[in-house]
């Protein structure tokens, strides 16, 4: 693939990211979550959307997939990819105050 095609490509592929993480930040206040943070970035890993549900704190990855050739959206949250969730949202807890937590995808 040309580099140039490769980087419209990967351009198009972080809007529809940051497209689909938005209509779920929208998804999920509609049904009565807060959102706290958006790309919670650190060292770790990276978490999408962190919300409140009451007391519950939810740590929410969005995925979209527009093919599901290799197995779709839930197929690309991978083992690796599960442990640098739980990586980074341990580092934030430690920030900001431990807290009953879950793990939600949204895909």
């Amino acid at each position: 693939m040309a580099p140039a095609l490769a980087s419209i490509m990967t351009r198009q592929a972080g809007a529809r990211g940051k497209l689909a993480e938005a209509l779920a930040a929208d998804y999920l206040q509609v049904r009565g979550l807060r959102l706290i943070e958006r790309n919670y970035n650190c060292r770790l890993g990276e978490i999408d959307l962190i919300l409140a549900d009451g007391p519950v704190l939810v740590f929410a990855e969005v995925r979209l997939r527009s093919r599901g050739d290799f197995g779709g959206a839930a197929a690309s949250i991978t083992a690796t990819k599960q442990a640098r969730l739980i990586l980074a949202a341990r580092h934030w807890l430690l920030r900001h105050g431990e807290t009953p937590c879950r793990f939600d995808c949204i895909l």
